[in-house]
């Protein structure tokens, strides 16, 4: 379980987060959400250290970090070999196949050997129907095919948890589809996995807990069902705004 306490993060002297306090359960999917502008992304990327909070602590089973302290290269490296980050838009890298976008972090950055490492990639793209484009390269690709990629090579380090920063926002309808039904089903295999969305029908279906976030202050902090079944007024009120959109 990863667990925040007192998440502080300002910029230029605007408080985006506002000692933020909540726990993500492993082996459980948690969905953020909130409207836009409300620090769900930098709450986010303060899990994987790509965004360094102004104080407060993070902690694993393992080892914790005060974010107030100067944080080495070795504790950083311990964080992220915990997390993996899956962004709105893929970030493959354009000249590498992609086989070799799979590979790359294990082989380079985790030490795994070559032929295993080629392996494990050939399985994770098995698993999402897209064997036969190892040796493709990524802009021969649609989004969504490109995005289910993006998630393999998140999975090839075999992180706890996958981080994903609103993974569909950039894809049509059917192609959102393709990559919404990857996710639900390593959520049906106990990934755990931390989500922004505004797709509201996934997180009925897959999220075990809400997290609402709203001028950088947590709003709710719960179960699926109390948050869609038991609405506050403030709540209600943003899912009737995203029911339109």
């Amino acid at each position: 379980m990863i667990k925040i306490k007192d998440i502080v993060k300002k910029y230029d002297g605007k408080t985006v987060l506002d000692n933020i306090s909540t726990e993500f359960p492993e082996g459980k999917t948690t969905v953020i959400v909130g409207p836009s502008g409300s620090g769900k992304s930098t709450l986010l990327r303060s899990l994987d250290l790509l965004v360094h909070p102004d104080s407060g602590i993070i902690s694993f089973p393992n080892f914790s970090l005060n974010y107030a302290d100067k944080i080495t290269s070795k504790q950083s490296k311990e964080l992220r070999a915990q997390t993996s980050m899956v962004f709105q838009n893929w970030n493959l890298f354009p000249n590498l196949r992609v086989i070799d976008n799979i590979t790359a972090a294990p082989i380079h950055v985790h030490k795994v050997p070559k032929k295993e490492a080629i392996a494990q990639a050939n399985e994770l793209l098995k698993r999402v129907g897209l064997e036969k484009y190892a040796n493709f390269y990524p802009d021969e690709l649609s989004g969504g095919m490109q995005q289910r990629i993006s998630i393999c090579r998140a999975l090839a380090v075999k992180p706890k948890y996958i981080l994903l920063d609103e993974p569909t926002s950039a894809l049509d309808p059917e192609l959102e589809t393709q990559v919404l039904e990857m996710l639900e089903e390593l959520a049906q295999q106990g990934q755990s996995m931390v989500m922004i969305t505004h797709n509201i029908e996934f997180a009925k279906l897959s999220a075990d807990k809400m997290l609402f976030i709203e001028n950088g202050e947590k709003i709710f902090d719960g179960s699926k069902d109390e948050f869609f079944n038991n609405p506050s007024s403030r709540i209600k009120e943003f899912l009737d705004a995203i029911s339109l959109q």
